[in-house]
């Protein structure tokens, strides 16, 4: 089982070097990851878009980039459109977020024709470190679902547990996040997590142990669990945590980074080949880290 970010890039690295597409590639953040992957034999990029833009930043990154490693496409969405048809015809293996908008790039992705559906639901998956934690912890859907329903959000549960085994979490703890401890008519997120906990316990959520509903402080401590009368095998335990909708996600990753200081990495999983779709204010460290992810998910430890 991987347990820090360091050891993820590592068991990455013995896997490379992977071939990723990138979409829009004239973005420094992501040109400067590519470096830092193409370094240590981690990965090598084909930059698709703004070619001038693209070669300006390489060479103000002191990154020496082949002339085939770059395509002239300066349309987001023709470029969006040609990354994945580079994945399609096994040209590349993963497929990377540049300076498109994640709109664009899903809409190439999801295409019936072109894209690379699987009829699998697309949803973040984050992978977290943090000051104090020994593990790895997950976390979503921070960025594509923005309101699931029930069936969705088992969808979620599916999608993560993927992403844990691939880390080595042979099955993984899974708290269903909600305000409480008790089902209440009044918050549906509580309904959606009881029943989510009955499929899992019926056979129809597998490969993990999920309970809810559940809210965030008994899964990470005891003597908040103790105190609420919760025993649980989540009790300072929990290896992936779902939220009920997109705002209670997105502000519980923003917290993890900001107030406790922690680092992460993320994909997207659902389609063919796992996207590396991050938002523009992450750093190249953490793009670096999820090229790594996303050759663990394509391959499972």
């Amino acid at each position: 089982m991987l347990r820090t970010l360091d050891e993820l890039v590592a068991a990455a690295r013995a896997r490379g070097p992977a071939r990723i597409a990138v979409a829009a590639g004239h973005d420094p953040d992501v040109i400067e990851a590519l470096k830092r992957a193409a370094e240590i034999g981690l990965a090598a990029g084909t930059l698709i878009g703004n070619a001038d833009k693209i070669r300006a930043l390489a060479h103000s990154a002191g990154f020496e980039l082949a002339d085939e490693q770059i395509i002239p496409e300066p349309d987001e969405a023709a470029a969006a459109r040609r990354a994945a048809a580079m994945i399609r015809e096994g040209r590349c293996g993963l497929l990377m977020k540049g300076k498109v908008s994640t709109g664009s790039l899903l809409k190439a992705v999801l295409d019936k024709d072109a894209g690379l559906r699987t009829g699998r639901l697309l949803s973040q998956v984050i992978v977290f470190q943090v000051p104090g934690f020994h593990r790895l912890m997950l976390m979503g859907d921070a960025a594509v679902n923005i309101a699931p329903t029930l069936a969705q959000k088992a969808d979620l549960c599916r999608n993560a547990i993927q992403v844990a085994h691939a880390l080595g979490i042979a099955k993984p703890n899974l708290a269903l996040l909600c305000a409480l401890e008790q089902v209440n008519p009044d918050m549906p997120a509580t309904v959606d997590a009881a029943a989510l906990t009955q499929m899992n316990r019926r056979g129809q959520i597998t490969g993990a142990y999920l309970e809810g509903p559940i809210a965030l402080d008994a899964p990470l401590s005891a003597f908040a669990a103790e105190r609420k009368g919760i025993a649980s095998p989540l009790v300072e335990n929990t290896d992936i945590f779902i939220a009920p909708d997109i705002e209670a996600a997105n502000i519980l990753y923003r917290a993890i980074l900001y107030f406790a200081k922690g680092e992460s990495c993320g994909l997207v999983v659902g389609a063919k080949v796992p996207l590396i779709l991050l938002s523009r204010a992450e750093t190249p460290d953490t793009k670096l880290r999820s090229i790594a992810l996303a050759m663990l998910a394509a391959q499972p430890v």
